[in-house]
């Protein structure tokens, strides 16, 4: 995906203004943006199914990464996570103030969709792409998932409700992007829905690696602050370590058994990116 990389940091935007770092920030943020895992997601579909059509998708596939990182840079805010360093680096409102971090998230959010809306796909496709990205994104799907996260940071939930929490809160998306590459080579419902559902848990798998990781790396090693989760209604929290552990192992070769069950083509796509992330949490 060394092309999709390049034509990322090539067309970050720049906004004609006087305001002093307006453009600073924005770069910095999308720059420091990580290992576009959801990019790459929809990207391979494309390009086991519909090769020619790879770079119209790059568009898509910048808004998809571009969403996400407004996500991160409001998860980051005091009145959420409160985090000062994301990927190793520091965060956005730590290194200019709350107000502007919430700005370029608020501006990366609806830019979007204006890079999706004016993609070269047909307008039905650009539609359905739009309505799968603000539904697992928005008010039904992340949205939702942060804000039963903030309300219940000190009440405890039920693993069977951690798991509603963090299917919205992560999982959606994850599972939004595998979607988006679906419509774009036109597959069929059948396969659509299995590719939906097997991106839900990999997005949940995700998670509880996510929690396995702040319970036991360094924040240098993470990349990230960790040992932030306390009180929180964490995997690790509700079921210790080793049992964490084990959920996750399980959520594994659930995944491996809908990764089998796929067509030949999905798992040739997705094959590579599948072994590079789904037992991380058993690396040291």
């Amino acid at each position: 995906m060394k092309d999709f990389e390049e034509y990322f940091i090539r067309n970050i935007p720049t906004i004609k203004s006087f305001h002093p770092y307006y453009n600073e920030a924005l770069s910095y943020i999308i720059k420091n943006s990580g290992k576009h895992f959801r990019p790459k997601l929809m990207l391979s579909i494309v390009k086991e199914y519909e090769p020619l059509l790879l770079e119209s998708s790059y568009k898509v596939a910048m808004a998809l990464e571009l969403f996400h990182t407004y996500s991160l840079i409001h998860d980051d805010l005091p009145a959420m996570d409160n985090a000062s360093l994301r990927r190793g680096k520091a965060t956005l409102h730590t290194i200019y103030n709350d107000a502007i971090a919430i700005l370029i998230g608020d501006g990366l959010n609806t830019y979007a969709f204006e890079l999706i809306s004016t993609s070269a796909f047909r307008d039905d496709v650009k539609v359905e792409l739009i309505k799968i990205l603000s539904t697992n994104g928005g008010l039904s799907g992340m949205v939702l998932g942060q804000a039963i996260d903030l309300e219940f940071e000190k009440k405890p939930l039920s693993l069977s409700e951690v798991e509603i929490m963090h299917l919205n809160k992560t999982a959606k998306l994850i599972a939004a992007s595998l979607l988006m590459g679906a419509v774009i080579v036109d597959l069929d419902k059948d396969t659509k829905d299995k590719l939906y559902q097997f991106g839900l848990d990999l997005g949940l798998l995700f998670q509880v690696q996510d929690d396995i990781i702040d319970a036991t790396l360094s924040e240098s090693e993470a990349g990230k602050p960790t040992g932030l989760d306390g009180d929180k209604n964490s995997f690790v929290n509700i079921l210790g370590l080793n049992g964490a552990i084990e959920y996750a192992n399980s959520l594994a070769k659930k995944i491996e058994d809908e990764f089998s069950n796929l067509d030949l083509k999905l798992q040739n796509a997705l094959k590579e990116i599948l072994e590079k992330y789904l037992y991380r949490h058993e690396r040291k």
